[in-house]
């Protein structure tokens, strides 16, 4: 880790402020202060969804003598995210803060209908869901000098180890603190460290954990350093480094390459590579995989078609953090097809109706398919260190999903920027592939309003 972090700091000492190429004019400079450059938003969103699994996959219905299966699970909730955030104090340093509060009404509460606690909404420790639930989302003191910022507080984080999750009625955030540094037009660099999760059905924050691994065991905080650099080539490149400690230490390499034009053809290129190897008191055991993904889109005018491959090599999950979707990889879907030693691939096809007089709609679809996962060389547990992840008993385990998404985002009127999203997928796993067997209907409504 030493010399990749030695790496990221050679490449940013041409950068922040010391950079003289193709420096950008100084945001704080510009600064309007701290109150007439405030804002007030809100975000009201709509979340339905009905769940069916299939095969032998069920949900669990909390009864007082036990746990009752059910196949059945319907959420419907209504939030709301009101984000204030104030402008930048003027002088060489600037201060401001940001604050979001995130509300939530659930507007389906049968107890049957609800299924599997707390995983979508919030329930009471008799498994009914709660009426209603807040919590502070965003809460930052702010500093920023030239254009580097220093942000301290509940942050909605957005990088390939540790990003917010959005999949749900509410997003995530982390607490911590994280620096974003933008003074050339083709290096920027963020660097973080973070010891909480304030969870997408929650109120109030938790201890980081992990995704795949055995959640008894957590982690103190993850911290991180990573610069992405923009060629006039059409390439881009970004490489990080992480440490989650007393857990893993992680790598990320991603390199992107454009070239063409949509109106005739247009080729996209996309290499992920991540490396985990087991760090400190190796609470999750010992770790050591490293996992990769190829994409490659063509686009032609309104139609893009992109094929994708990717794989683990290692005898445990490719991992991050709980609340996180830290995972850059091409074949990151309804699953992250991440299992030990698993191959996948996804074919795709996107389409954009605005070439077919009707701007702002959209549609996607896409099939992959995921096997081989194998954890029966599993020895992470070695040497009397924890049983980190439950994987022997895989033995060429294999699943597939299909997948369509409609999307709208209106383009006029009083509700301009507002998103209605649709999304239609099935899973289907066998050998004990740990996504299940799912079909579901998901529809989702995004409008924003912006207060002053």
């Amino acid at each position: 880790m030493k010399q990749l972090v030695l790496c990221l700091l050679a490449m940013s000492a041409s950068s922040p402020l010391l950079a003289q190429d193709n420096p950008r004019p100084s945001q704080q400079a510009q600064a309007p202060g701290f109150i007439e450059g405030s804002s007030l938003d809100l975000n009201l969103r709509h979340y339905y969804s009905n769940q069916h699994t299939q095969r032998d996959t069920y949900l669990t219905i909390k009864k007082p003598d036990g746990n009752q299966r059910t196949r059945v699970r319907e959420t419907w909730v209504q939030t709301g995210m009101l984000k204030y955030s104030s402008g930048y104090t003027q002088g060489l340093i600037g201060i401001g803060v940001d604050a979001g509060l995130f509300s939530a009404v659930n507007l389906e509460r049968g107890h049957g209908r609800v299924a599997n606690g707390g995983d979508r909404v919030l329930v009471d420790s008799d498994g009914d869901a709660l009426p209603t639930w807040s919590r502070l989302g965003i809460g930052d003191v702010r500093l920023r000098l030239s254009n580097t910022e220093l942000k301290a507080g509940r942050l909605m984080t957005d990088n390939p180890v540790l990003r917010y999750k959005d999949n749900r009625a509410l997003p995530s955030s982390f607490q911590g603190v994280g620096v974003y540094s933008n003074e050339t037009d083709w290096l920027s660099l963020q660097a973080g460290s973070f010891d909480r999760a304030i969870p997408r059905t929650g109120t109030g924050s938790e201890r980081l954990t992990t995704t795949f691994g055995n959640r008894a065991y957590s982690g103190e905080r993850i911290s991180y350093l990573g610069a992405t650099v923009k060629s006039g080539l059409g390439l881009e490149g970004s490489l990080y480094a992480s440490r989650f400690e007393n857990m893993w230490d992680q790598y990320y390499l991603g390199l992107t390459h454009r070239a063409g034009d949509k109106s005739r053809l247009a080729l996209k290129t996309t290499f992920n590579y991540y490396h985990t190897r087991d760090q400190g008191q190796q609470r999750l055991g010992y770790i050591d995989n490293d996992a990769f993904s190829l994409a490659l889109t063509g686009s032609h005018q309104a139609h893009s078609l992109t094929l994708a491959w990717q794989q683990v090599f290692g005898d445990e999950y490719f991992d991050y953090v709980w609340e996180s979707t830290g995972n850059y990889m091409a074949n990151s879907l309804y699953s992250d097809y991440n299992g030990p030693n698993e191959k996948s691939w996804q074919l795709r096809y996107d389409l954009d109706l605005a070439a077919y007089g009707v701007p702002g709609l959209s549609a996607s679809l896409w099939h992959a398919k995921g096997w081989g996962i194998d954890g029966t060389q599993y020895d992470g547990d070695r040497n009397g260190r924890n049983r980190g992840y439950n994987v022997r008993g895989l033995d060429g385990a294999k699943h597939n999903e299909n997948g369509l998404m409609l999307a709208y985002v209106v383009q006029s009127g009083r509700l301009k920027d507002a998103v209605l999203r649709t999304i239609v997928y099935n899973h289907r796993a066998s050998g004990g592939q740990i996504d299940g067997s799912y079909d579901e209907f998901r529809l989702v409504g995004n409008f924003p309003f912006n207060l002053f």
